[in-house]
């Protein structure tokens, strides 16, 4: 049975028919006891303060996994089954599966032939391109061949949104083949697929199964900082697979492995449409929470909506906490009662509803909190930052807010206020990378402005 490949499956929730039907399954216990103590199968959790015990339904006191408790608990006498990967899968007979009707720019083109090249040397490979450089269509020729050579693709993101984003993308690029899409919301059934599309959270449910893993945004949270994600991602690669990271903020330690040449990488300084990134400004915008909580505006965020609503261009407004947010918002319904503007957070059960409608126009503007840093696009927009002071935005976050502006051939341009009590760090270096990149795409050609 092909659902076992390259996936752990616990014993008691498979019909023993299942099991007895197929001669190369795997058992390995649940969770296996070593000299340095407890190690979880599923989850790989090492820390014993993360394990428990109690007494069992088998009659004697059994140890659980605490880190991995929201999959359903797994105790020491369970196992897990599961079959090795195949050499090779019959997806169909086909030159090419690939059918986006796109044409790479000649830097697209050239990342995706360092994939290839990383592909056949079995390296992995680092993509740090800027946002919009079009780094999900670069992999298209390395997905391509891979499928073509009978092997399986996965492409995982930390966040669910960005997962649904691009889904439909790979649909459109590959319409022949079965791809999954995998994540605690989809209501897709688990199925043996060429591609699988999926938040990395469900990589704990799987072994040595693709040969391709591909790590879209691997600075975005929960994937960044995190070690049992990152273990997760490993282990779902076959001993001759292949990983790539995406992102366009890459930790120090990748960087310096990329400039140290002990790992192979690609930089894409520039956005596919040949116009520079736009470059944020710092504004003092004073003690901004202090008047925020009396209920009042400041006056110059007052003075730059105000203008930005003469000219009828749409923006943006980021806070660093949802309070805040919601106490800022009731504040501007009264300022601005004739404007047409909504809020959005983690916590919004509407979310995709106002972000459609803003993608359609309906709205002047948006108050948004973290939730909007990456996975959305909309059309000529600015960016306002209000406490870019706040340790809650990273350098990381900075940089891929302000790519939030520009990414459209038909609107290339906007602007990024860091409106803030304070320059920090974290402001002055995404500054100074989008600065970087900039003058990185003017010296190979890259940009046209």
């Amino acid at each position: 049975m092909t659902k076992f490949i390259g996936r752990l499956h616990l014993a008691k929730q498979l019909d023993q028919a299942d099991i007895n039907q197929n001669d190369k399954i795997i058992r390995i216990a649940a969770i296996k006891r070593t000299k340095g103590g407890y190690v979880c199968q599923r989850c790989l959790n090492q820390d014993q303060n993360q394990f428990a015990a109690n007494f069992c339904d088998c009659q004697t006191e059994c140890v659980y996994c605490l880190a991995c408790l929201s999959f359903g608990k797994i105790r020491s006498c369970d196992y897990f089954y599961y079959q090795p990967a195949l050499d090779y899968y019959d997806w169909g007979q086909a030159a090419s599966y690939c059918q986006w009707p796109g044409k790479l720019s000649a830097q697209q083109d050239q990342g995706a032939q360092d994939l290839l090249r990383a592909w056949k040397q079995q390296n992995n490979h680092l993509v740090w391109a800027v946002t919009g450089a079009g780094k999900t269509e670069m992999t298209f020729p390395l997905i391509d061949q891979v499928i073509c050579q009978g092997l399986r693709v996965v492409i995982a993101t930390p966040r669910i949104d960005v997962a649904n984003e691009l889904f439909p993308r790979i649909q459109a690029a590959f319409p022949d083949l079965d791809i999954l899409l995998a994540h605690s919301q989809s209501d897709m059934a688990y199925r043996l697929a060429p591609i699988t599309v999926c938040a990395t959270h469900q990589l704990v449910h799987f072994k040595a199964a693709f040969d391709l893993v591909i790590i879209d945004e691997i600075d975005a949270f929960p994937f960044h900082g995190n070690p049992m994600l990152q273990a997760w991602a490993r282990r779902s690669q076959t001993a001759v697979g292949v990983t790539v990271w995406l992102t366009a903020t890459p930790s120090d330690d990748m960087i310096r492995a990329a400039k140290s040449g002990r790992l192979s990488h690609s930089i894409l300084p520039a956005r596919y449409h040949r116009h520079a990134l736009p470059v944020p400004r710092h504004i003092w915008l004073g003690d901004w929470r202090q008047q925020v909580s009396r209920g009042r505006l400041p006056g110059l965020l007052y003075r730059l909506i105000e203008a930005k609503l003469a000219a009828q261009r749409r923006f943006l407004i980021f806070f660093p906490h949802i309070q805040l947010m919601s106490q800022a918002e009731a504040i501007l319904h009264r300022y601005f009662p004739q404007a047409k503007f909504t809020s959005v957070s983690s916590k919004d059960t509407k979310r995709a509803d106002k972000v459609q409608t803003m993608r359609d126009e309906g709205y002047d503007f948006m108050l948004t909190t973290m939730i909007l840093e990456r996975g959305v696009t909309f059309v000529a927009i600015d960016v306002l930052i209000v406490g870019s002071e706040d340790r809650t935005f990273t350098q990381s976050s900075l940089v891929q807010i302000a790519g939030r502006v520009g990414r459209k051939p038909s609107a290339p341009t906007g602007q990024v206020y860091f409106l803030h009590y304070g320059k920090t760090r974290a402001s002055r270096g995404a500054i100074k990378q989008i600065t970087a990149m900039n003058r990185l795409a003017r010296q190979r050609g890259l940009i046209d402005d």
